[in-house]
């Protein structure tokens, strides 16, 4: 399999990521996610794609933080791979080069929260990336 993994750092890159992403965040406009992008990345938001062949067919965006309950942690905040190329194996290679980057970061766990309904990205968590379900998350709309 031909594929890397890059971190995205260009204009350029951060706006094709778009075609990926939207399929986790289809609220988004592109305008709005781009906006957002550049909000968070001076804030710690670090943006990862596997490319196979030259095109992008999954990304993470990720962040390493310190708090009370994980310690030194990487967040992976988004995770996804283009509906096209899904069950490849390309989620798997790309969260794996996530946790030895989380390694390389000097952190211990790698945490994610993933919505109620997405049971088959659960599933690949437990399953085949050996996460632990530890609680949920609750929101309020304000």
């Amino acid at each position: 399999m031909g594929f890397e993994i890059v971190e995205l750092s260009s204009e350029e890159e951060l706006g094709e990521s778009f075609q990926v992403m939207s399929q986790l965040r289809p609220h988004l406009s592109k305008e709005e996610y781009i906006d957002l992008l550049e909000e968070m990345i001076p804030d710690g938001y670090r943006l990862f794609a596997l490319r196979e062949s030259g095109k992008m067919t999954a990304v993470a965006g990720v962040s390493v933080g310190t708090n009370l309950y994980h310690g030194r942690h990487v967040w992976v905040y988004d995770l996804v791979t283009l509906e096209a190329a899904r069950s490849k194996g390309y989620g798997k290679k790309l969260l794996e080069y996530i946790e030895n980057f989380a390694r390389k970061e000097n952190c211990s766990i790698i945490a994610l929260a993933s919505n109620l309904e997405r049971t088959e990205a659960h599933k690949f968590y437990q399953n085949k990336m050996g996460y632990e379900k530890k609680g949920f998350v609750f929101q309020k709309v304000l």
